[in-house]
């Protein structure tokens, strides 16, 4: 019995030309076309859905380049896979560096992650990571700096169409199979702009079909039934997660607890369902409603407390709980112009008046000294200087046009004397 490669995998380009759906990557004027052709290849990292390339893309640059290629996935591989690797390809070696591909990179914790730093600044491999989530805020600072980020898209309905096509007419087993499709536009959206994912219902259908073209009922019945289309560890689990979070942001009731059943239905952890319940809780209601995440917490305590299948009834209280609260993303923007305030002025000190006076050095340093505590002044609240010295004071919060926050807004001007910019056109939308 010969082994079998999934029609994914066959189809899986070889060339840059050959990449679908990546024109300001791969395209004439495409940023990694432009690197190969300087010659100029430094670590990258690849952000983006899953099937648009990721993987496919590190391949073709190893092979472009000549160098040898190690693809570790972060859910298996450790320290001890990195320091195999970086023995074999030591720094001066006359071979070209090894192109290291690290699938999901998010999830290497920040001690794996800092194993990889040295042998990126040295040259000595060519680290190319690649992540669904926000790299911004789960790969650590500094092996970010270290690399190149490139977004990579989701496939459109014409890149799509192309690699169908292009596997019905090129793919040796398809051609034998002369497969017919009634609706290939079934095929295509229900793949979500994840190629891999599309050629993996082409292939169960392929596999199910007779001489008759395939209708879209077959298609859906195949889809239905399909082994690992929701699996709880792979992309579907990050589609349908997002999809409920955005339900939730958007207001949506109905569409979020529909999400909520098809994540219990294919089986999903319903603690990794209450965690994210918690940070719907405080990025999306926020201080539009602070008691949301109280609730949130609640959930999650209640579920791992009683487990399923009565856990689903609390996950599916604070789901409407969280879709009907009115929202404010506010201090969660807040949080994000201070982070990018805080790079620039990493290097001042905290000034001395609110420097904790916890020996006797420290006090006579004046540690505390002039420091006006609050509680000791009238309504507990007196004007001072909160910030580095010789920083003016900024404004980072801007309160969201809400109920709640309308009333923090006119305290905060009251006490602080200082201009609130008006929400933002999407805030007033909400």
């Amino acid at each position: 019995m010969t082994d079998y490669t999934p029609l994914a995998e066959r189809m899986r380009p070889r060339r840059l030309e050959e990449v679908e759906g990546q024109p300001h990557l791969t395209g004439p004027d495409g940023i990694l076309t432009r690197m190969l052709k300087e010659n100029f290849l430094p670590s990258l990292l690849f952000y983006g859905p899953p099937g648009t390339g990721k993987t496919t893309l590190a391949k073709i640059i190893a092979d472009l380049t000549g160098r040898p290629f190690y693809r570790l996935s972060a859910v298996s591989a450790g320290v001890k896979d990195i320091k195999q690797i970086l023995d074999k390809h030591p720094k001066g070696s006359l071979f070209p560096a090894p192109v290291v591909f690290i699938d999901e990179i998010h999830r290497f914790n920040k001690a794996q992650q800092d194993a990889l730093l040295h042998a990126v600044e040295t040259g000595q491999i060519i680290l190319i990571g690649a992540t669904t989530e926000n790299p911004g805020f789960e790969v650590n600072n500094a092996l970010l700096s270290r690399m190149h980020t490139l977004a990579v898209r989701p496939l459109d309905e014409q890149a799509l169409r192309r690699v169908l096509d292009r596997a019905l007419k090129e793919d040796p087993v398809m051609k034998s199979k002369n497969i017919r499709l009634q609706n290939p536009d079934k095929l295509i959206a229900l793949s979500g702009g994840d190629a891999r994912r599309m050629l993996n219902l082409l292939e169960a259908v392929a596999a199910a079909a007779g001489n008759e073209p395939v209708t879209d009922e077959q298609i859906e019945e195949v889809a239905r039934h399909m082994p690992g289309l929701y699996d709880k560890k792979g992309d579907w689990h990050y589609d349908m997660a997002s999809a409920f979070i955005k339900s939730i942001r958007g207001s949506d009731p109905d569409a979020a607890l529909y999400w909520l059943a098809r994540m219990l239905h294919g089986g999903e952890d319903p603690l990794f369902i209450a965690r994210r319940l918690i940070i719907s809780a405080a990025e999306d209601v926020g201080m539009a409603n602070p008691q949301a995440l109280t609730v949130a917490e609640a959930g999650f305590a209640s579920v791992e407390k009683i487990g399923m299948p009565e856990g689903q009834i609390v996950l599916a209280q604070v789901t409407v709980y969280l879709a009907t609260s009115p929202k404010s993303n506010a201090s969660y923007k807040g949080l994000k112009r201070a982070l990018t305030r805080a790079k620039e002025t990493a290097h001042l000190p905290v000034p001395l008046h609110l420097r904790k006076a916890a020996n006797r050095f420290m006090k006579e340093s004046g540690a505390g000294k002039d420091y006006r505590n609050p509680h000791r002044f009238p309504g507990h609240f007196v004007r001072q200087h909160y910030f580095p010295p010789h920083m003016e004071p900024e404004v980072f919060y801007i309160p969201a046009d809400n109920a709640r926050e309308r009333k923090i807004r006119e305290a905060l001007e009251k006490m602080w004397k200082r201009s609130y910019p008006g929400p933002s056109p999407e805030d007033k939308e909400k």
